[in-house]
Formats: structure tokens, sequence, C-alpha cells
């Protein structure tokens, strides 16, 4: 129990002295799993609506593949950006294996199918009588559009928010592409892991404290998001 209490102490200690190896971890963590957001959002956001507004053949197909790719396995995305990135894969020559690049690639691949398949449920669930009603005021579709869309937005930042959720927390499919060098592709989770291992459980307490409370802020954004969704609805 002392130990425990020990280690609590001087992960506390860490966070209040900021730390330059805590802060560096945390700021790479953000960066990787900031751009891969970025990513899937200016991917994931036109690919819903297209899904939404379009009508093609088998569009039933394709949502529900898009759906099913919300529960990837982060260790399989992993290893297939591992084997497109190797010096055998046909991206070898890119020399992204090992860098925040492909750590990047790897999260945005995970993160793109939720973005998409929640932002396509939040703008199919708009209430068909705004579309109607700006259609019967003599909308452009491109308006009718964007009118449904900002209807939808609070359902739109939560899947945002879910899919930052979920790469802040992956561990998997970064250690097998970031190879987790330290000061180089070492973030959060992988730390977590490797310290926890070597015993020093200060450094993974602290960021452990630290991952905690960024998942406790996005379950309240995302309450906040949908409570204003309903409260609109």
């Amino acid at each position: 129990m002392n130990n425990i209490a020990g280690s609590l102490s001087q992960a506390f200690s860490l966070i209040l002295h900021l730390d330059q190896e805590l802060l560096s971890i945390i700021l790479l963590s953000l960066r990787v799993s900031g751009s891969a957001l970025v990513v899937s959002i200016a991917i994931g956001l036109p690919l819903a609506a297209f899904m939404a507004f379009g009508k093609f053949p088998l569009k039933g197909i394709f949502v529900n593949i898009l759906n099913t790719f919300m529960g990837l396995p982060p260790v399989v995305v992993g290893l297939l950006v591992y084997l497109f990135l190797s010096r055998s894969g046909p991206f070898g020559f890119l020399a992204l294996l090992y860098t925040p690049s492909a750590m990047i690639i790897a999260q945005t691949i995970l993160a793109l199918p939720i973005v998409a398949s929640l932002t396509h449920s939040a703008i199919v669930s708009v209430d068909p009588i705004i579309r109607q009603a700006a259609k019967t005021l003599g909308a452009t579709p491109l308006q009718i559009s964007l009118t449904v869309i900002r209807e939808a937005r609070y359902g739109i930042m939560s899947g945002i928010m879910a899919a930052f959720g979920r790469v802040m927390a992956e561990v998997g499919a970064i250690l097998i592409v970031g190879g987790n060098i330290a000061g180089y592709t070492r973030v959060m989770t992988t730390t977590i892991a490797l310290e926890t291992d070597k015993g020093n459980f200060e450094l993974a307490l602290a960021l452990g404290l630290i991952l905690l409370a960024i998942s406790l802020a996005i379950n309240v954004a995302l309450n906040v998001f949908r409570k204003k969704g309903t409260a609109e609805a």
C-alpha cells in the first residue's frame, strides 16, 4: 500500500512540476491523434454527406461496410499499415515506417469509419420536414444539404469526439508502426505499457492520470453535445 501511495505521490509531482519528458510525450500524443482526427474529418464528413444525400447502387451495402469498419481491431490495422510501409511493401520507398507519420496513418484508418458512420447517422436522423421546408422556400440542393448538416451538428460533433477518444486510447496499431522510439514515436499509451513492464510506475501513473483526464473531458463534451441535440430535436 505504501508503494502505491509513494508512486501516486511521485506521479502527481511529475505533473505539477511539468516534467519535460512527460510534457513531450503528451504533446506528441496530442499531435499524432489530433492530426489523424483532422484528416479523418476532412475525408469523413464529405463521405458521410455523399452517403446521406447521394443516390447510387448498393448504397445500403456501403453503409453497412462503413458501420462494420467502426470495430476494426487496432492490431490488424497496425499490421496492414506495417506491411504497406515496410521496405518490401508498395510504399516502402517513402520510408515512413517507425515515424509519427505512420502512426497518423494508422490512427486515421481507425478514426475515419467512426467519423463517417456517426456523421451519416446524424444526418439521416434529421427530421425530413426540415429538408422539405428548405426545398419549399426555394433553396438549392447545396443549401438544403447545408441546412440538414447544420441541424445535425451536435450529432456530428459527438462522432468527432468519439473518434478522438478512440485514437487517444489506442495502443496496438501505433506500437506496431511507430516502434515506441523514445523521444520520437513514444506516446502516452505505449509509454504506459513500457514503463509498467519496467516497473517505473511513477511515469506510467502520471500519464495514466492525464489520459483519464482527457477521457473525462471527451465524455463530458459528448454528453453536452448529446443533450443539446436532444433539446433541439
